[in-house]
């Protein structure tokens, strides 16, 4: 890449930040945060997201919507990419799992910020491609691993948050288990023919849990493994 390609996606990427900074502002009613936090700023202002989606979608990368990314998946808006990551309340000792590695853009974001970052993903090219593209990247505390997001990484918890990327028609019991106490999870919950809803999830001492709707969001299913 040219000095001039890296200066306009730079640019290109300013502007998605602010872009996500408004709708922070224009949201603030329903999700309790009238702006990015600093981390989550500077991670989403470092992320190179163009390195991140297939070539033929690189011109697209820093528009604030989803993009397709192969085999019937997309990578997320970067504003539920920002809330996501904000709503979970991530330290640089965080320990988080990512279910759905997609792309590996929100893999990234997270470690930007927290120290370790464990994610999933159930199909396998996916999987492999963004694991190849985030070690390019140089990100050496994100592990990836093809599986069912559904039954988490029980190896490697308890975690401190756990920010799911698809769609699940309830709360999966697992995730909930893998989570420490006071941890966050941040997940779509609904049917694909119903409407969706970001939640978020608050473990209590007890092993229960607390959930706040966020938002109406549209996500791809969560797919099960066999």
């Amino acid at each position: 890449m040219s000095v001039a390609e890296a200066q306009d996606f730079a640019s290109l990427r300013a502007r998605m930040v602010s872009e996500v900074e408004a709708m922070y502002a224009d949201t603030r009613a329903e999700t309790g945060l009238a702006a990015m936090s600093p981390a989550v700023r500077a991670a989403l202002g470092s992320v190179e997201r163009h390195r991140l989606v297939p070539p033929a979608q690189a011109a697209a990368a820093y528009r604030n919507h989803p993009l397709p990314i192969g085999s019937g998946q997309t990578i997320s808006q970067p504003y539920i990419v920002a809330l996501s990551t904000d709503l979970l309340g991530l330290t640089s000792s965080s320990v988080v799992l990512d279910v759905g590695t997609g792309s590996g853009y929100q893999a990234a974001v997270l470690a930007e910020i927290a120290s370790r970052v464990y994610s999933i993903e159930i199909i396998d090219s996916l999987g492999k491609a963004a694991a190849k593209r985030l070690e390019e990247l140089g990100y050496r505390n994100i592990e990836v691993k093809i599986g069912d997001g559904y039954q988490g990484w029980p190896e490697k918890a308890p975690f401190d948050a756990i920010v799911v990327t698809a769609a699940a028609p309830r709360v999966p019991p697992a995730l909930v288990a893998q989570l420490k106490p006071g941890g966050r999870m941040v997940i779509p919950i609904g049917g694909d023919s119903e409407i969706q809803y970001l939640k978020l999830i608050t473990k209590r001492a007890d092993g229960g849990y607390d959930e706040k709707r966020v938002l109406p969001v549209r996500f791809v299913p969560l797919v099960p493994g066999k």
